[in-house]
């Protein structure tokens, strides 16, 4: 007869179980709102932490008890999962595979550790998935309201320096927003518009030139030197060369084959979605600093309001941005708020020094 196990060591079995329950739930969850291979792989991952689960329910065996929902933070995942299903839950993963507590877990098994290792790689390629398909206008609305946040802030902050009425304050946050929300609007719809039309510009017209091959006098050398233009190995353009010429179909072969040429190219989101997203989240954050003035508080009264509330708002932005690229929220968000702060003094130093001057 074995002694049975000490109270903590079967809180901690405990505990992984419902970690691991609440693991597998988030996978079922996001897999409930994906379909094709995301769904199957979704679905591998939810089987995989139902077996761990299963290690400890074996490890505990009568002793099960009361196990629990889980920590709070898979509690949140698994609420977030069944809400949204996006790829801030998926990025929210990525980060809880990484605090894996196995490798150091004399009751985990190395089978387990490594599991949760290629867990992490999994799920890292799922959220790029999801990171790219918005990458376009996500990257407009965070920058979009960043850019409102401090340029905002800078601005007033500089003409409350120069010693500026809060009438003249009002205007010129007014001002601000407005200019820099049309500006950062078609900033962006030129910039990505133009970034699709050069990558249009370089997708190869298999449609005309592939239906010439059975006309021309060409070799897999001079085919190969094609492929090779657009980026393809030289052992890889021969390949295709002679498969393309070898074929009974010349001209649908070598579209087939181009179309795994251009998988390099950056993943570019909608021009009308970036400009609208940039515009809309600029006016939000220019807003941010404007407010306390528009309800008419004393003049050092809104200032340290409107200091407060960008401040929060950076952090919220740089946490975000964290949590999407994987990386620590804090860290983000901290170096977020020393930059826009920061470039806030600046300009209302400035203005400090241009009100005396002209003072």
């Amino acid at each position: 007869m074995t002694d049975a196990p000490p109270p903590a060591t079967l809180r901690k079995w405990r505990r992984r179980l419902a970690d691991e329950q609440a693991e597998a739930r988030v996978y079922r969850d996001l897999a409930a709102r994906r379909t094709g291979e995301e769904r199957e792989i979704l679905l591998g991952l939810a089987v995989a932490e139902e077996r761990h689960a299963a290690h400890w329910a074996r490890l505990l065996g009568d002793d099960l008890g009361d196990v629990g929902r889980g920590a709070a933070r898979m509690r949140v995942l698994a609420f977030l999962a069944r809400r949204f299903g996006s790829v801030f839950v998926l990025a929210l993963a990525q980060r809880a595979e990484t605090r894996s507590p196995y490798a150091a877990d004399a009751d985990a098994t190395p089978a387990m550790a490594a599991d949760e290792r290629i867990h992490e790689e999994v799920v890292r390629g799922l959220a790029a998935r999801g990171r790219a398909r918005v990458s376009g206008t996500f990257r407009a609305a965070v920058f979009g309201a960043n850019d409102g946040l401090v340029s905002n802030l800078a601005l007033v902050l500089g003409v409350i320096g120069g010693g500026a009425s809060t009438t003249t304050v009002l205007l010129t946050g007014l001002s601000g927003l407005l200019a820099g929300a049309l500006s950062m609007g078609a900033g962006e719809f030129v910039s990505v518009r133009s970034q699709r039309e050069l990558l249009a510009a370089s997708v190869p017209d298999t449609r005309d030139a592939a239906s010439v091959l059975p006309r021309l006098d060409v070799n897999a050398n001079e085919l190969a030197l094609v492929y090779r233009a657009r980026g393809v190995e030289p052992v890889e353009a021969d390949r295709r060369a002679r498969e393309v010429l070898g074929s009974d179909d010349p001209a649908g072969t070598a579209s087939a084959a181009a179309a795994g040429v251009d998988e390099g190219h950056e993943v570019v989101g909608s021009s009308t979605g970036a400009a609208v997203s940039s515009f809309c989240f600029f006016a939000s954050g220019a807003a941010i600093p404007v407010l306390p003035f528009l309800f008419g508080l004393p003049e050092l009264v809104a200032l340290v309001v409107a200091g407060v509330l960008v401040g929060i708002a950076l952090m919220l932005t740089g946490a975000t941005v964290g949590v999407l690229s994987g990386g620590p929220p804090l860290k983000r968000a901290l170096r977020q708020l020393a930059i826009g702060l920061g470039a806030a003094a600046v300009t209302y130093c400035l203005g400090l020094l241009f009100g005396t001057a002209t003072g």
